[in-house]
């Protein structure tokens, strides 16, 4: 990611924390981060911390004078090679996949044209609820990209699906939005097409019972991701599974 620039939006929830972490591994990997924040978010983190760490100011307002002066929303809709939204809470999925454009976040998402990627983080609950799960595809056919959330403890005591992708799993995946240098520009795979198998699989005993296993899916739906990031046109059969599909995979539920 050399040179390359990212606009990190910083949404309003507890893994808001994380998200400083990540201003420092993407830029660890040589590119240089611009962070909006809000106003969920400066309940969390202060612009303060995220201007220190991308050694850039961070922007909070819409109306901001300064900027607006310039219709600055939308020179930060440009200026960039890439958005990350993270963690992106249930509302601001929500306003996403609505079009909304309230805030200074959601304005600028509305207004680019560049690649997105979301890292979805919020009570198990949430993430599970119809409405969140409308929003996630609806923006999946936007084509927006996704990254977690992951299976764990929660602040609230609880445990499931829901809690933000780790910070290294997030900058591989911003990595994997960009093509590479040298040898592996075309891709170790290109050309190949990769069927993948994953998850547990349900065989009935009789209309009640069934004989099942454990599977938890991750490390298929991760060789399916890795086979796509080379070059494959990969196609992963999922059995029931409590993780998102891959992004750039095609994804056959049974």
């Amino acid at each position: 990611m050399q040179g390359r620039r990212i606009l990190l939006v910083i949404g309003g929830g507890i893994a808001a924390y994380k998200s400083l972490d990540l201003i420092r591994r993407l830029r660890e990997r040589g590119a240089t981060v611009r962070c909006i924040l809000t106003a969920g978010a400066q309940q969390f983190v202060t612009p303060l911390a995220a201007a220190a760490l991308s050694g850039q100011r961070a922007h909070t307002d819409l109306f901001d004078r300064a900027d607006e002066a310039e219709i600055g929303h939308i020179k930060l809709a440009r200026d960039a090679d890439a958005i990350v939204v993270a963690p992106a809470t249930a509302n601001l999925m929500s306003r996403m996949a609505a079009g909304a454009a309230d805030d200074l976040a959601s304005t600028v998402l509305l207004a680019t044209t560049l690649p997105i990627l979301i890292a979805p983080a919020m009570n198990v609950r949430m993430w599970q609820h119809p409405a969140t799960q409308r929003n996630v595809a609806t923006l999946r056919a936007d084509g927006v990209h996704v990254v977690g959330p992951n299976e764990g403890a929660m602040a609230e005591a609880e445990f499931g699906p829901g809690r933000m992708a780790e910070p290294a799993e997030i900058a591989d995946a911003v990595a994997a939005l960009f093509p590479s240098s040298g040898r592996a520009e075309q891709g170790a795979l290109s050309g190949l097409r990769v069927l993948v198998t994953s998850g547990p699989t349900h065989e009935p005993i009789d209309p009640v019972r069934y004989i099942a296993n454990r599977s938890s899916g991750r490390q298929g739906h991760a060789i399916a991701a890795a086979a796509a990031a080379a070059g494959a046109q990969v196609t992963l059969v999922s059995g029931p599974v409590s993780i998102p599909d891959p992004d750039g995979v095609h994804t056959v539920h049974v």
